[in-house]
Protein backbone atom coordinates (compact mmCIF):
# COMPACT_ATOMS: atom_id res chain seq x y z
CA UNK A 1 0.00 0.00 0.00
CA UNK A 2 1.24 3.44 -0.96
CA UNK A 3 -0.22 6.63 0.45
CA UNK A 4 0.17 9.56 -1.96
CA UNK A 5 -0.16 12.93 -0.25
CA UNK A 6 -0.52 16.16 -2.22
CA UNK A 7 0.72 18.95 0.03
CA UNK A 8 3.17 21.82 0.53
CA UNK A 9 6.22 21.32 2.73
CA UNK A 10 5.63 24.10 5.26
CA UNK A 11 1.86 24.51 5.12
CA UNK A 12 0.14 24.43 8.54
CA UNK A 13 -2.76 22.32 7.26
CA UNK A 14 -0.43 19.76 5.63
CA UNK A 15 1.47 19.76 8.93
CA UNK A 16 -1.56 18.17 10.59
CA UNK A 17 -1.49 15.17 8.28
CA UNK A 18 2.29 14.89 8.36
CA UNK A 19 2.22 14.77 12.17
CA UNK A 20 -0.51 12.13 12.07
CA UNK A 21 1.52 10.05 9.60
CA UNK A 22 4.52 10.17 11.94
CA UNK A 23 2.43 9.33 14.99
CA UNK A 24 1.12 6.24 13.18
CA UNK A 25 4.52 5.24 11.78
CA UNK A 26 3.40 5.50 8.17
CA UNK A 27 6.19 7.64 6.73
CA UNK A 28 7.81 4.77 4.81
CA UNK A 29 4.52 4.06 3.03
CA UNK A 30 3.97 7.67 1.98
CA UNK A 31 4.88 9.53 -1.20
CA UNK A 32 4.56 13.32 -1.18
CA UNK A 33 3.63 15.35 -4.25
CA UNK A 34 4.44 19.03 -3.88
CA UNK A 35 1.74 21.55 -4.83
CA UNK A 36 3.17 25.07 -4.82
CA UNK A 37 0.78 27.30 -2.90
CA UNK A 38 2.50 30.54 -3.85
CA UNK A 39 2.17 29.72 -7.53
CA UNK A 40 -1.50 28.95 -6.99
CA UNK A 41 -1.13 25.35 -8.17
CA UNK A 42 -3.86 24.32 -5.71
CA UNK A 43 -6.36 26.54 -7.56
CA UNK A 44 -5.79 25.15 -11.04
CA UNK A 45 -8.45 23.13 -12.87
CA UNK A 46 -6.12 20.14 -12.84
CA UNK A 47 -5.83 20.14 -9.06
CA UNK A 48 -9.49 20.97 -8.49
CA UNK A 49 -10.27 17.73 -10.31
CA UNK A 50 -8.66 16.05 -7.30
CA UNK A 51 -10.13 18.36 -4.68
CA UNK A 52 -13.05 20.60 -5.57
CA UNK A 53 -12.23 22.92 -2.66
CA UNK A 54 -8.77 23.67 -4.03
CA UNK A 55 -7.13 23.12 -0.65
CA UNK A 56 -4.30 21.00 0.73
CA UNK A 57 -3.62 18.30 1.72
CA UNK A 58 -5.24 15.54 -0.33
CA UNK A 59 -4.69 11.79 0.09
CA UNK A 60 -4.78 9.55 -2.98
CA UNK A 61 -5.08 5.79 -2.45
CA UNK A 62 -3.83 2.98 -4.69
CA UNK A 63 -7.31 2.49 -6.15
CA UNK A 64 -7.59 6.17 -7.09
CA UNK A 65 -9.81 7.18 -4.19
CA UNK A 66 -9.22 10.79 -3.17
CA UNK A 67 -9.70 11.92 0.41
CA UNK A 68 -9.47 15.63 1.25
CA UNK A 69 -9.87 17.52 4.56
CA UNK A 70 -7.40 16.98 7.41
CA UNK A 71 -9.93 15.41 9.77
CA UNK A 72 -11.06 12.87 7.18
CA UNK A 73 -7.50 11.97 6.24
CA UNK A 74 -6.52 11.58 9.89
CA UNK A 75 -9.55 9.36 10.51
CA UNK A 76 -8.45 7.12 7.64
CA UNK A 77 -4.84 6.94 8.78
CA UNK A 78 -5.81 6.26 12.38
CA UNK A 79 -8.10 3.39 11.43
CA UNK A 80 -5.66 1.56 9.15
CA UNK A 81 -4.13 -0.64 11.85
CA UNK A 82 -7.40 -1.23 13.70
CA UNK A 83 -6.02 0.52 16.79
CA UNK A 84 -7.05 4.18 16.80
CA UNK A 85 -4.80 6.38 18.91
CA UNK A 86 -5.58 9.86 17.55
CA UNK A 87 -9.36 9.98 17.07
CA UNK A 88 -10.64 8.26 20.20
CA UNK A 89 -11.15 4.65 21.24
CA UNK A 90 -14.57 4.87 22.88
CA UNK A 91 -17.71 6.78 21.85
CA UNK A 92 -17.03 9.31 24.63
CA UNK A 93 -13.42 9.81 23.59
CA UNK A 94 -14.38 10.17 19.94
CA UNK A 95 -16.99 12.77 20.79
CA UNK A 96 -14.63 14.85 22.90
CA UNK A 97 -11.70 14.56 20.47
CA UNK A 98 -13.82 15.65 17.51
CA UNK A 99 -15.43 18.48 19.49
CA UNK A 100 -12.09 19.89 20.63
CA UNK A 101 -10.47 19.41 17.24
CA UNK A 102 -13.30 21.32 15.58
CA UNK A 103 -12.98 24.10 18.15
CA UNK A 104 -9.25 24.29 17.46
CA UNK A 105 -10.06 24.67 13.77
CA UNK A 106 -12.76 27.29 14.18
CA UNK A 107 -11.26 29.33 16.99
CA UNK A 108 -7.55 29.28 16.12
CA UNK A 109 -6.37 27.62 12.91
CA UNK A 110 -9.07 28.76 10.49
CA UNK A 111 -9.16 32.21 12.12
CA UNK A 112 -5.40 32.61 11.59
CA UNK A 113 -5.84 31.40 8.02
CA UNK A 114 -8.47 34.06 7.32
CA UNK A 115 -6.19 36.69 8.85
CA UNK A 116 -3.39 35.52 6.55
CA UNK A 117 -5.51 35.63 3.40
CA UNK A 118 -7.26 38.94 4.14
CA UNK A 119 -5.03 41.16 6.29
CA UNK A 120 -1.55 40.24 5.03
CA UNK A 121 -0.17 39.89 1.48
CA UNK A 122 -1.13 36.22 1.81
CA UNK A 123 -0.10 34.13 -1.19
CA UNK A 124 0.25 37.17 -3.42
CA UNK A 125 -2.03 39.09 -5.79
CA UNK A 126 -2.28 36.28 -8.35
CA UNK A 127 -3.85 34.03 -5.70
CA UNK A 128 -5.54 36.50 -3.33
CA UNK A 129 -8.17 37.83 -5.72
CA UNK A 130 -10.30 39.30 -2.91
CA UNK A 131 -9.23 40.66 0.47
CA UNK A 132 -11.15 42.29 3.33
CA UNK A 133 -8.63 43.63 5.82
CA UNK A 134 -11.21 44.43 8.50
CA UNK A 135 -12.49 40.86 8.41
CA UNK A 136 -8.94 39.55 8.55
CA UNK A 137 -8.04 41.61 11.61
CA UNK A 138 -11.25 40.53 13.32
CA UNK A 139 -10.26 36.91 12.74
CA UNK A 140 -6.78 37.51 14.15
CA UNK A 141 -8.39 38.77 17.34
CA UNK A 142 -10.71 35.76 17.32
CA UNK A 143 -7.65 33.51 17.20
CA UNK A 144 -6.22 35.27 20.25
CA UNK A 145 -9.48 34.68 22.10
CA UNK A 146 -9.31 31.05 21.01
CA UNK A 147 -5.82 30.76 22.46
CA UNK A 148 -7.17 32.01 25.79
CA UNK A 149 -9.93 29.41 25.65
CA UNK A 150 -7.44 26.59 25.12
CA UNK A 151 -5.18 27.98 27.80
CA UNK A 152 -8.05 27.62 30.26
CA UNK A 153 -8.76 24.07 29.04
CA UNK A 154 -5.12 23.04 29.41
CA UNK A 155 -4.86 24.28 32.99
CA UNK A 156 -6.63 21.16 34.19
CA UNK A 157 -5.50 18.45 31.75
CA UNK A 158 -2.32 17.46 29.90
CA UNK A 159 -3.79 17.37 26.40
CA UNK A 160 -6.44 19.28 24.48
CA UNK A 161 -9.07 16.53 24.68
CA UNK A 162 -8.09 15.12 28.07
CA UNK A 163 -5.48 12.61 29.15
CA UNK A 164 -4.11 11.46 25.79
CA UNK A 165 -2.47 13.03 22.75
CA UNK A 166 -5.01 13.17 19.93
CA UNK A 167 -6.10 14.76 16.69
CA UNK A 168 -7.28 17.73 18.76
CA UNK A 169 -3.71 18.43 19.83
CA UNK A 170 -2.52 18.12 16.23
CA UNK A 171 -5.12 20.64 15.08
CA UNK A 172 -4.13 23.18 17.71
CA UNK A 173 -0.45 22.60 16.91
CA UNK A 174 -1.29 23.49 13.30
CA UNK A 175 -2.90 26.71 14.50
CA UNK A 176 0.13 27.72 16.54
CA UNK A 177 2.49 26.82 13.69
CA UNK A 178 0.53 29.19 11.46
CA UNK A 179 0.50 31.88 14.16
CA UNK A 180 4.29 31.59 14.52
CA UNK A 181 4.76 31.93 10.77
CA UNK A 182 2.73 35.16 10.83
CA UNK A 183 4.32 36.44 14.04
CA UNK A 184 1.00 36.38 15.91
CA UNK A 185 2.16 35.85 19.48
CA UNK A 186 0.33 33.78 22.07
CA UNK A 187 -0.98 36.20 24.74
CA UNK A 188 1.45 36.57 27.65
CA UNK A 189 -1.06 35.30 30.19
CA UNK A 190 -1.50 31.95 28.40
CA UNK A 191 1.11 30.10 30.46
CA UNK A 192 -0.61 26.71 30.26
CA UNK A 193 -0.91 26.92 26.48
CA UNK A 194 2.75 27.86 26.11
CA UNK A 195 3.82 25.02 28.42
CA UNK A 196 1.69 22.55 26.47
CA UNK A 197 3.11 23.74 23.13
CA UNK A 198 6.65 23.42 24.46
CA UNK A 199 5.91 19.80 25.39
CA UNK A 200 4.34 19.13 22.01
CA UNK A 201 7.45 20.38 20.23
CA UNK A 202 9.44 17.68 22.01
CA UNK A 203 7.51 14.97 20.12
CA UNK A 204 9.50 13.67 17.15
CA UNK A 205 6.40 13.85 14.95
CA UNK A 206 6.20 17.60 15.57
CA UNK A 207 9.93 18.22 15.34
CA UNK A 208 10.33 16.60 11.93
CA UNK A 209 7.16 17.31 9.96
CA UNK A 210 8.74 19.91 7.66
CA UNK A 211 11.49 17.56 6.48
CA UNK A 212 9.32 14.46 6.08
CA UNK A 213 9.74 12.80 2.69
CA UNK A 214 9.39 9.37 1.21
Amino acid sequence: MTLKIYDWHNGPYPARVRIALAEKGLQSQTCFVSIDLRKGEHKTEEFRAKNYSGTLPVLELDDGTLVAECTAITEYLDALDGTPTLTGRTPRERGVVHMMSRRAELEVLDAISIYFHHATPGLGPHVEVYQNQEWGLYQRDKALRGMRYFNDALRGQPFVAGQDFSMADITLIGGLIFAEQLKVSVPDECKALVAWYTRMQERSSVQNWRTMSA
